[in-house]
Parts: structure tokens; C-alpha cells; sequence
């Protein structure tokens, strides 16, 4: 029974909707819940003051569209921090923009470091509060197998400042892992299996002989292998969305509710454990659930609007433990998963993917599909379009073909 509120575990609060419950009752649903971070990606002062006095902590969002006036002048930073950091709640770390680097907006990407500096010399004296942002995992070249995990050369102008900023100061490498967009592109019953945490044969990383029985694990990794490839095994990872839709279209295929409960609550079983990842055990990553609610106002097919936890009643989409006193689910495979149905023809809007490529949509205005050669097929499975701000501007979807990881030679 978990009665107290866990500080690996929190949620994301997007708000691409018109029928979020009041701040109030957002508020009491957390407190009985083990939830205990939130993820705002704008600030949101209702919902700061309805948490005031609780445990839970906050990752602070800096909208995307903010970023220029940040960087361009430390006192716009300094009148930013003033009016949206609260007092009332811990802080834990603000995120400096959102996926910032594959947003298809280059003007960015050079803006991003200066204005993590500026908000950083705007905290008061003395804050524990880290200054970082948030990638998509397209922000790699390699991750098959996890050992191999690199940064993509291309991003080294924008990443590797950011890259020693974090070092020196203690703040996290954010990042978002969606298994689900991995198994998208790779419908077989034993990648369902490897994506949700049920039992499987295991896919071996023949070049650090490490196993891995689950994606998500897998994906981690490799951001591991990618920090501490570049001289930053100091620098921690959080991971700040990951999540399973419930429904999507009948195109879709793995988006339904055992799905869902599958991945979340054996994903929460996996953190509770404490047992870690192959490269990294013992310790929990801090892990954002990818969402709260459903968001009823986001664009694109049925799945983008089906990752809420919960519906704007408060009730449980589907149970994963998350209630004080409740019994954690087990990753036994007691939780069921649904597999997808026979598939036909690759649909118009998703053609098949060959191995050893990764497919890269931009969704941002005069993005194009871009097919890039790799040594073999990779995770890079992209976020869903992450809620913030300047939601209105097309986002950035990139759905990655699911990694081909080496095998134990047969006997």
C-alpha cells in the first residue's frame, strides 16, 4: 500500500482543452493520489495556489514563444521569474522551452542557452530550483543497441553548450521516451510485450551484454550511453513525458484501454521497484505520466486526445494504483494487453517503414518527411505534440521505427 506521495512519480498537466476541472478539484485529486510532481508547461497560477501547502512539487514550463524575451534581455528574465515562480510550492526545476531544438523553428535553437543563463541569474539567492529544458528523443543519432546511444553531430552547436550548463549546475538532461510510437511502427505480439513490461524473451545488447526486458528501459539507456559518451555521466535524466493513449483510430493500432493500464501502471510498478535500468541499476529515474486529463481540443487523430489518466469528471480512465492506499500493479503481467489486429496494407497516412531507416514527420509549417539512412533502425520514437503555450503553432510529430536490438546468437 503506498500512502504517502512518491517523488518519482508525477504527472503532466497539458491544457489543450475546454473542460479541465477547477484548480481546486485538480488540486484534491493529486493530494490523493502518490503523484508527487506536476508538470505545467505554462504557468498556471490557479492551480499553483490550489497546491499551496501540499507535497507536490512542480516542473515549471517556460512556453516555447517566451524563450526570445528570455534570452534577449536578463531583465525580462528577472520581471518572468518575479511574477511566475510561486513561493508557495516547491519548485523543483523550470524547463527553458519544450523539444526547443526539433520544434522546426531554427531561430530558436541559438536562443535557448542565453535564456536558460538569464533565468537562472534571476532565481533568488540561495533557490534549489534547476534550470533546464525538455528534448524529444529525436535528439539522437544512435540508440541500437542502447550502448551505442549518440547525440545527433548536426545539434552539437545548440547541445553541447546546453550539454555543460547542466553540468555545471547540477540540473537534469529532461527528455521524452514514447514506447507506444516505437510499437506503432512494429505491431508484432512480442514488441507489444517488450513495450508494456510483460513477460518476454529479452533483447540482448551484444556489445555491453546487458539484457533488456522492456522498452522504455532500452530507450533510457541510450540516452545514458549518449550523455556519458560525451564526458556527462554526472548529469542525471528525467524522463518528462512518457505515456499510452487509450483509443486512437482504427489505424492505430495498440491504442486501448488494457493497452494503457498495461504500460502506466507496470511503468509505476517498474519506478516503485527501484530496481533501474541495465546500464544504471538501483535508483529510479523521476518519470512525468504523459497525461493528467485527456485533452479534448488537440489536433490529429483520435490518440492525441486520449492519454489522460483521468476524465474531466475526476474518474479513472482505467486503474494503475495511483491512489493512496491502493496496491501497486504488479509487473507479473497480471495486467492484460490487448494486441493488435491483423494488419493490412499500410495505410496512406503510415507506409511501411524499412529496416534500418527512421522516418522523421515534420508537422511544422513547410516540414516535409524526411527518410534518414541509419546503421539501423532506431528507437526515436517522438512525443506526441506536447501541450503548451503556443499549442496554436503546428508541433512537431516524429514517430521512430521501433530498434532492431541484437540477439542472442542462436545455440
Amino acid at each position: 500500500m503506498y500512502t504517502a506521495s512518491q517523488s518519482f512519480i508525477g504527472v503532466n498537466y497539458g491544457t489543450i482543452a475546454d473542460n479541465l476541472p477547477p484548480a481546486a478539484s485538480t488540486a484534491s485529486l493529486l493530494t490523493s493520489t502518490s503523484i508527487g510532481k506536476l508538470r505545467l508547461y505554462e504557468p498556471q497560477p490557479d492551480l499553483v495556489a490550489a497546491l499551496a501547502g501540499s507535497n507536490i512539487s512542480i516542473l515549471l514550463g517556460v512556453p516555447n514563444s517566451d524563450v526570445p524575451s528570455l534570452a534577449a534581455s536578463p531583465a525580462a528574465a528577472a520581471s518572468w521569474a518575479a511574477a511566475n515562480i510561486p513561493t508557495t510550492v516547491s519548485v523543483s526545476a523550470i524547463s527553458v522551452g519544450n523539444e526547443l531544438l526539433n520544434s522546426g523553428d531554427p531561430t530558436l535553437a541559438p536562443q535557448l542557452l542565453p535564456a536558460m543563463q538569464n533565468l537562472l541569474a534571476a532565481l533568488p539567492a540561495g533557490s534549489t530550483t534547476k534550470v533546464s529544458t525538455v528534448h524529444s528523443m529525436a535528439v539522437l543519432a544512435a540508440s541500437d543497441p542502447p550502448s551505442s546511444g549518440a547525440f545527433h553531430p548536426d545539434l552539437a552547436g545548440s547541445l553541447d553548450p546546453v550539454l555543460d550548463f547542466l553540468r555545471q549546475n547540477g540540473s537534469p538532461f529532461m527528455i521524452n521516451p514514447y514506447p507506444y510510437f516505437a510499437y506503432a511502427s512494429d505491431t508484432r505480439d512480442e514488441t507489444l510485450a517488450f513495450c508494456l513490461f510483460q513477460p518476454n524473451p529479452g533483447r540482448v545488447d551484444a556489445a555491453s551484454g546487458l539484457t533488456y526486458m522492456n522498452m522504455f528501459d532500452a530507450q533510457l539507456d541510450a540516452v545514458r550511453a549518449a550523455l556519458d559518451g560525451k564526458g556527462y555521466a554526472g548529469v542525471d535524466i528525467v524522463i518528462a513525458e512518457t505515456g499510452w493513449p487509450y483509443r486512437g483510430d482504427a489505424d492505430e493500432a495498440g491504442a486501448t484501454p488494457d493497452n494503457a493500464r498495461a504500460y502506466n501502471g507496470n511503468l509505476v510498478a517498474h519506478l516503485r521497484s527501484q530496481v533501474g535500468t541495465p546500464r544504471t541499476p538501483g535508483r529510479s529515474v523521476d518519470t512525468y505520466l504523459f497525461a493528467l486529463y485527456d485533452e479534448d481540443l488537440k489536433p490529429g487523430p483520435v490518440s492525441e486526445r486520449s492519454f489522460g489518466l483521468y476524465q474531466a469528471d475526476l474518474t479513472a480512465n482505467y486503474d494503475i494504483g495511483l491512489a493512496k492506499g491502493s496496491a501497486s500493479p504488479s509487473t507479473s503481467g497480471q495486467i492484460g494487453i490487448t494486441a493488435a489486429p491483423a494488419q493490412g496494407a499500410p495505410q496512406a497516412t503510415r507506409g511501411a517503414t524499412p529496416a534500418g531507416y527512421c522516418v522523421t514527420t515534420g508537422s511544422v509549417p513547410g516540414g516535409t518527411q524526411q527518410v534518414q539512412q541509419q546503421s539501423s533502425s532506431c528507437y526515436v520514437p517522438g512525443t506526441a505534440a506536447s501541450p503548451r503555450a503556443d499549442a496554436g503553432v503546428p508541433l512537431l510529430v516524429l514517430f521512430g521505427v521501433l530498434l532492431g536490438l541484437a540477439m542472442v546468437a542462436e545455440s
